[in-house]
């Protein structure tokens, strides 16, 4: 997935929704104190915190490739 569209996806689903608390923010509030137990809420997490994750592993590959380019 290429960054033009991974960016606006990871910042518009972990932001959302902008009138409130965003969803990942309550859900890692729930995750933390130990209520994050039914399926809808476990759902909603992983579907707002999956494209920071793929945006992170995709940042580290190619920070990766990066370095070893420019060390050899």
């Amino acid at each position: 997935m290429r960054y033009r569209y991974l960016v606006p996806l990871a910042l518009i689903l972990g932001t959302a929704p902008l009138f409130r608390e965003p969803h990942l923010v309550e859900k890692s509030r729930m995750l933390v104190n130990g209520t994050l137990s039914r399926p809808l809420d476990i759902f909603d997490f992983f579907l707002h915190a999956f494209p920071l994750v793929l945006l992170a592993f995709k940042g580290g590959q190619d920070l990766g490739r990066f370095l070893k380019k420019e060390n050899g």
